[in-house]
């Protein structure tokens, strides 16, 4: 992992996102590239557009780029490769963008659901931003309490078109030093290919994952049984994979990826099982 693109907004849940970008760069090495995209024209009746005489978009602008420079500052101050991307562009659009720019291995961004003004810039398009990124994105919910991601759940559905997405969850674990556990929950809501004993048979040999570290569950919803379960062996990180899906499976088996980026309480990193190429016009989602 060479960079790490991390949009914030200035607010206590966009420190969080770059708290944890600093955790992984420390055990990867990678480099942190702080963005902050700057909106003039964001309609928010609680600010007005001057004070006085003097237009307060300018000053606005001003101030954001030295509260950006004062988080990078700090970190090179901590011994951090970082660098200061500002974009002019609503927030979806410029990450995903400047993501390709930079050629990010890895996004991550702060969700809320508060609707104050600056809350709403990152927070409202993290799941758009997870669903269309060419890279993997890690969102860190409100609720999470950053310490270490030292117990990783994977979700998965023992399929043979996971291998390349699996071999980077093992790599990524390692270099976390983090313990890795398989989880899938069969569910009405999720199809079953193949039998489960054929694909845990290939990565207990190719991949060195002992069974034991395979959970298999039942649930009728499988979102509830998967917090349920981080919640009992206290996860800190759940990883899902964001796959393409054919129309007819897409009535039978809404994605679980756009659901989780909203409800999650554990922080969510969505991989794509091939590369995704991001509408830069896509309109931003808009979250409550």
């Amino acid at each position: 992992m060479k960079t790490i693109l991390v949009p914030i907004d200035f607010s206590e849940n966009g420190d969080k996102a770059l708290a944890a970008a600093k955790q992984i760069a420390v055990k990867t090495g990678a480099k942190l590239s702080i963005m902050y995209a700057h909106q003039p024209y964001v309609g928010d009746y609680m600010i007005p557009e001057s004070i006085g005489t003097a237009p307060i978009y300018p000053q606005l602008e001003d101030d954001y780029r030295a509260k950006l420079n004062q988080r990078v500052s700090n970190a090179q101050q901590e011994g951090y490769r970082a660098d200061a991307i500002f974009e002019t562009d609503s927030v979806e659009t410029a990450v995903l963008r400047q993501a390709k720019e930079i050629s990010a291995d890895l996004i991550i961004v702060g969700r809320t659901g508060h609707r104050t003004f600056l809350d709403k810039l990152i927070g409202s398009s993290a799941t758009g931003i997870a669903l269309h990124a060419h890279c993997p994105v890690l969102i860190i919910p409100p609720e999470s309490k950053m310490t270490r991601f030292d117990q990783i759940v994977y979700a998965t559905q023992l399929e043979f078109d996971e291998k390349q997405i699996l071999l980077d969850v093992v790599a990524l674990s390692k270099q976390l030093k983090s313990k890795l556990q398989l989880v899938k929950v069969n569910s009405d809501e999720q199809l079953d290919i193949q039998p489960d004993g054929q694909y845990i048979n290939e990565i207990e040999r190719e991949l060195g994952i002992d069974r034991g570290d395979i959970a298999i569950l039942n649930g009728d919803h499988v979102m509830d049984r998967l917090g349920n379960y981080c919640d009992q062996i206290k996860a800190d990180l759940l990883i899902v994979s964001n796959r393409r899906r054919g129309f007819l499976e897409k009535l039978l088996n809404p994605s679980m990826t756009k659901k989780l980026t909203v409800d999650t309480q554990v922080p969510l990193l969505v991989y794509h099982k091939e590369p995704v190429d991001s509408d830069l016009k896509a309109p931003m989602v808009i979250l409550s």
